[in-house]
């Protein structure tokens, strides 16, 4: 019988430090014999009850192909990894031998010196065929220390239904957007669109639309408090203050979904790795009652923002040729294939749009231009800490405790205590 991968439920820090030590010593294998042995533990930081599945059942698959190696699936609340992983790889004990992490962590991972450079290793075979702009994020002062997993961006997710009833079509602008709303009320009494308060990575397509950006990387300047960042929280604030757009500043994510997905909302701003989730809706019985469009444009441009994942191996690993093969196998392009079909995720790897569970995929034909002009976020190690002070000021802003201007100034004088000596 074939060995199932091993799941450990991750709900508590000392249970973390008991289940997630296998690069400290619980990994000690070795490729002497020329075959791979011993443990590798992953921490995963995708959606429970979803894409979770899919990639548990993806790492058995490293583990039939090696069946001397144990894959330790953790997963890893992605609000939590971060931080946790940075404690254990800094206390030497506790971090996993591969983690799953957001793009804008791959740096900063990096700088502290707690993950493995990769070039000229096996986890980074064909490295060509990887998408240029989903390389990018992987790269640190010369040196890859990453490989892209998948790549991402945002759009406007809306239900067929309620638009037809309302007798609209998707916004192309803001200014749409607000008309759309209005009669999304008037017609159906439901609201128009809901948008997450306490995450300030749905800010940025605003934020872009305006023609602004948080920083600027290569002069050190800080930018996300000049004109275009305080018209961009302005337009947040018209958006709740309208009645166009229903927010919240507490579990956003939980209550943005059951209301998009319950019907209680007609739009919500989202990305491809909310589509699994979304279609177990009972709006969505009918798959093809979603539908998705790009996000509404600014007064100067129509932007979102580049997103996605990348697997990382902890430089403290103790089973390092087995981690850097099991990367090699969840970033291939049968595996990028197999989550394209099953969960509509988008590729990192050229060749992988063509496998036909990627060219059957609605969601990834429609998001793949959508990546390809997606605005990406500088690549420095603090890029991950920028959300924080930005979080606090556009939760401010939606709820009214504080204008567009202060929470501008307020963001960017947080951001320059951070980047020591920047303008």
């Amino acid at each position: 019988m074939r060995r199932g991968i091993t799941a450990t439920a991750l709900v508590a820090t000392l249970a973390l430090a008991a289940t997630a030590c296998g690069s400290d010593d619980e990994s000690g294998g070795s490729k002497s014999s020329g075959e791979l042995s011993g443990t590798v533990t992953w921490w995963d930081t995708s959606n429970v009850g979803s894409e979770d599945k899919v990639f548990k059942k993806i790492a058995e698959g490293f583990e039939k192909k090696h069946p001397k190696v144990d894959v330790k699936y953790v997963n890893v609340p992605f609000g939590e990894a971060q931080n946790k992983f940075k404690n254990a790889a800094q206390a030497g004990s506790g971090a996993p031998d591969v983690i799953r992490s957001e793009v804008a962590w791959t740096p900063e991972f990096a700088d502290l010196g707690y993950l493995a450079p990769l070039d000229g290793t096996t986890a980074l075979k064909d490295q060509d065929d990887f998408l240029k702009q989903a390389a990018a994020s992987t790269k640190y002062k010369g040196k890859t220390y990453a490989v892209p997993q998948v790549i991402d961006s945002m759009g406007i997710f809306y239900n067929k239904k309620m638009f037809a009833d309302a007798g609209v079509e998707p916004p192309a602008k803001i200014a749409d957007l607000k008309t759309v709303a209005k009669k999304i009320k008037d017609k159906t009494g439901k609201s128009g669109l809901y948008l997450r308060g306490d995450d300030s990575y749905y800010f940025l397509s605003f934020l872009y639309g305006e023609g602004g950006d948080l920083v600027d990387a290569d002069a050190k300047t800080v930018t996300v408090d000049n004109a275009e960042g305080v018209k961009a929280f302005g337009v947040v604030k018209d958006l709740v203050d309208s009645g166009a757009a229903k927010t919240d500043a507490t579990d956003g994510w939980e209550n943005m979904m059951q209301s998009f997905k319950n019907g209680d909302v007609a739009m919500m701003i989202n990305g491809p790795w909310a589509v699994a989730d979304t279609l177990t809706g009972k709006e969505f019985t009918d798959k093809a009652n979603l539908g998705i469009s790009t996000v509404p444009a600014g007064s100067a441009a129509q932007g979102a923002p580049q997103g996605g994942h990348n697997l990382g191996v902890y430089a403290g690993s103790k089973n390092i040729d087995a981690s850097y093969a099991f990367v090699e196998y969840m970033t291939s392009v049968e595996a990028q294939a197999q989550t394209a079909g099953e969960l509509n995720l988008l590729p990192t790897r050229t060749s992988a749009y063509s496998k036909k569970e990627a060219v059957d995929s609605e969601i990834v034909q429609f998001f793949k231009p959508v990546v390809e002009t997606a605005v990406e976020r500088p690549w420095i190690p603090e890029t991950g800490s920028l959300f924080a002070p930005l979080n606090v000021e556009y939760t401010k802003v939606l709820t009214g405790q504080t204008t567009p201007e202060k929470a501008a100034k307020a963001t960017g004088d947080s951001y320059r205590k951070l980047l020591k000596g920047w303008k």
